[in-house]
């Protein structure tokens, strides 16, 4: 079997930061794309219903993350997966990883649609969310997980894509969901005026063509990346263990994140409703930027895993290098962009001149410092393409969430100022940055010889 030629890329053999940055930019770019479209709800709900809709949609950005990105994180152990399988040559085995990620997919999505709709009131409470956007904020997060079978479907049918370069398609799909997205928000909220509600409508909507098109993509597939419904698909138990062990530890770390997060949120929600949505206006620049790493993060994640796979030492240096130096420099540019452009971007999701305030103290005090999340997104991406994926997950926890969350509880309090608050955000970068870096730098020569010995 072989895979189509169109869409793969040769991840062993050739130059090193064209093909890394052929599969990087257009993940990053599905990102940013899904993120711009968020913006647009954000945008929609701000300008065409009232400051409170617009904040009860950016008040939920934090507590998605928190409860998806745990079961998202199991998709990067599904790309880890048939990566490796690729560079070992092992296509038998790709087709039983494709069936186990599809169930994993589907069983995980279901699971978070029904366990959303039940705690979504509680958890806005918990998050103290300002009383005049709860309700408005209940109905939203309660529309958007109905559709996380779909959201799912879509991460896991990337995750299998992107394992043989395959980031182009992806891409398509979001193009066309995030189009029918922005139409459908403007037709829900302008015609029907159904406020937050509507923009959570128009996203569950997207997110069904989004996955109904990569279920195509994969059913399309005439090599050893083809989805076959036309068999039982099969459950591996040791494959879905192989998963379990990459993407659970790289879910933990996201979730540490969004934990973090949503205590930080929590804080902010103490200022009040502008500040909330003036924190989601900025928060939407902030997050563009981070998904130039992210996608360079990723890339470096699938090319380590076949580099690693078929005993390339040498290679698996040389990518952390071409990673970083790309990912950090395109992070920058982007965050230079946003932090001259700040007051016409800005404009575009309010015209509140207190929401304004709160907007450019978060772009000039976090997006501006983006960058930093590279010197541990990276490292770690490559210790998971080698199959250590714990310890990054661990040290993240130590140097992101467990200072943020610390901040919040002993100095906050004492010191209640929204750009103090903001100022955790880069302070946690550098700490998480040096541990994880240090780590990757310390151990990758141990894990090498480990290798070494198991091919002998």
């Amino acid at each position: 079997m072989t895979s189509d030629s169109k869409h793969s890329i040769d991840m062993l053999n050739g130059p090193i930061l064209g093909k890394l940055s052929s599969l990087a930019l257009p993940i990053a770019l599905s990102s940013i794309l899904q993120q711009l479209f968020n913006s647009a709800d954000t945008a929609v709900a701000g300008k065409f219903a009232s400051s409170q809709a617009m904040a009860a949609v950016g008040s939920n950005a934090s507590v998605i993350n928190l409860i998806i990105t745990l079961f998202v994180g199991l998709s990067i152990g599904a790309n880890v997966v048939v990566a490796s399988f690729i560079g070992r040559n092992e296509h038998h085995r790709i087709r039983k990883a494709i069936n186990t990620s599809m169930i994993v997919a589907v069983a995980s999505g279901v699971f978070l649609a029904v366990f959303g709709m039940i705690v979504a009131p509680e958890i806005l409470k918990l998050i103290s969310c300002p009383p005049d956007v709860i309700g408005m904020a209940t109905q939203y997060l309660r529309i958007y997980f109905l559709g996380m079978p779909f959201v799912m479907i879509y991460n896991f049918g990337s995750a299998i894509l992107r394992a043989d370069g395959d980031s182009r398609r992806p891409l398509y799909a979001l193009i066309v969901a995030g189009i029918v997205n922005v139409f459908l928000n403007l037709y829900f909220v302008i015609v029907w005026h159904m406020a937050a509600a509507g923009v959570g409508l128009a996203t569950t909507i997207s997110n069904i063509i989004s996955s109904m098109m990569i279920l195509t993509f994969l059913l399309r597939e005439k090599g050893y990346l083809r989805l076959d419904l036309s068999k039982k698909l099969e459950f591996d138990k040791g494959i879905f263990r192989k998963m379990v062990a990459i993407g659970l530890p790289a879910g933990l770390q996201g979730a540490v994140f969004s934990l973090s997060n949503v205590v930080i949120q929590s804080a902010i929600n103490s200022f009040g409703s502008d500040a909330v949505a003036g924190s989601a206006a900025a928060q939407n620049f902030e997050f563009i930027c981070w998904f130039m790493i992210n996608g360079f993060g990723q890339a470096a994640t699938t090319f380590t895993s076949q580099n690693f796979a078929a005993g390339d030492r040498a290679r698996c240096r040389k990518i952390y290098i071409r990673a970083t130096m790309a990912g950090l420099s395109l992070t920058l540019a982007m965050s230079l962009i946003f932090f001259i452009g700040r007051y016409p971007f800005l404009h575009i999701f309010t015209s509140n001149d207190v929401v304004m305030k709160y907007a450019l103290t978060r772009l000039c005090v976090v997006a501006l410092f983006e960058l930093l999340t590279g010197t541990y997104e990276i490292p770690g991406a490559c210790l998971r393409g080698m199959g250590m994926s714990m310890i990054p997950a661990v040290e993240t926890l130590i140097g992101s969430c467990l200072l943020r969350i610390l901040f919040v509880v002993t100095i906050f309090p004492h010191h209640h100022s929204f750009t103090l608050l903001m100022a955790v955000y880069p302070m946690s970068w550098v700490i998480t940055g040096i541990i994880v870096t240090s780590t990757y730098l310390l151990t990758r020569e141990k894990i090498f010889e480990k290798m070494s010995k198991h091919i002998s």
